[in-house]
């Protein structure tokens, strides 16, 4: 293939989605990092295991069921942008948008948990990875949150419509962190 056919391929691809591409292979390799010390650690220390029974694995399970569910609801927005719904978008983004919230609180209450039982972030090596995994995958909900909102505001009013579509796709990339976080840190035990 030639540099003409493969430059004709990529102007093909819209500027947004390859953007966002960019920015979701970017976060997958933090968070592969992060996963992969990780685990390098895990294996080199399985004391780690006591540290780990402290994880309420109902409270990741719950969460898990969360965010699979706002999945659900962002993939119905963007059928609803699809069709031009702009109350199906709004409802659906809404819906998302709780289901992140109500993971935060679901987090903030395992946080002040583990921390009333001393286990912070400089308590074990184990629990510095994971309020530092989790957190910064907290961060990322928040930041999904509010691009939805931002969309969802916009799409409304029948506005860019195919950012449905986008803020749909790092949606999606955070709930796939989570399905490793999850057995990493509340199952593996």
């Amino acid at each position: 293939m030639s540099n003409k056919e493969i430059n004709l391929e990529i102007s093909h691809v819209p500027q947004g989605r390859l953007g966002l591409w960019i920015l979701i292979a970017g976060e997958l390799m933090i968070f592969g990092g992060l996963i992969a010390c990780y685990l390098l650690y895990r294996i080199r220390f399985p004391e780690w295991a006591n540290d780990a029974a402290h994880t309420s694995t109902l409270i990741g399970a719950i969460n898990t069921i969360v965010l699979l569910s706002s999945s659900f609801t962002v993939v119905k927005a963007h059928e609803a942008a699809q069709k031009r719904d702009y109350k199906n978008i709004t409802k659906y983004m809404t819906i998302t948008i709780f289901c992140g919230l109500l993971f935060l609180v679901f987090k903030s209450i395992e946080y002040i948990t583990e921390i009333h039982e001393g286990h912070t972030l400089v308590s074990s090596e184990f629990f510095s990875f994971y309020f530092l995994m989790t957190g910064l995958h907290g961060l990322h909900v928040v930041a999904g949150m509010v691009t939805m909102l931002v969309v969802m505001l916009g799409a409304r009013k029948g506005e860019n419509l195919h950012r449905v579509e986008l803020a749909g796709m790092y949606w999606h990339m955070v709930d796939l962190i989570w399905i490793f976080l999850f057995p990493l840190l509340y199952i593996a035990k």
